[in-house]
């Protein structure tokens, strides 16, 4: 008896996922090679001030302090700052 179509994509495509989340964790381990001190510094900096940020917004909505609209402004306000502040530790490294 022949399998259905659904189950053969279904592998298919959790490959495919595997294969490209695969090989962008290669190509990020290649990048950060070329990295600055400086710039990992300053990288590793905006991960932290991330995680500060999302652990205060969470302890704020938990306690009902604000809405869950506001932690999500909140969550992508945090986002564009770090974002912002990666970009500029990419710049650092360039003439």
């Amino acid at each position: 008896m022949l399998q259905p179509l659904a189950n053969t994509r279904g592998i298919n495509m959790k490959f495919n996922k595997t294969t490209i989340v695969a090989s962008a964790a290669a190509l990020s381990l290649g990048l950060a090679a070329c990295d600055s001190p400086e710039e990992n510094a300053m990288e590793d900096q905006a991960e932290q001030m991330e995680d500060n940020r999302d652990a205060m917004v969470n302890d704020m909505e938990a306690s009902g302090e604000i809405t869950d609209e506001q932690a999500d402004a909140m969550d992508d306000e945090t986002d564009a700052m770090e974002e912002s502040m990666e970009e500029t530790a990419d710049d650092m490294d360039t003439p």
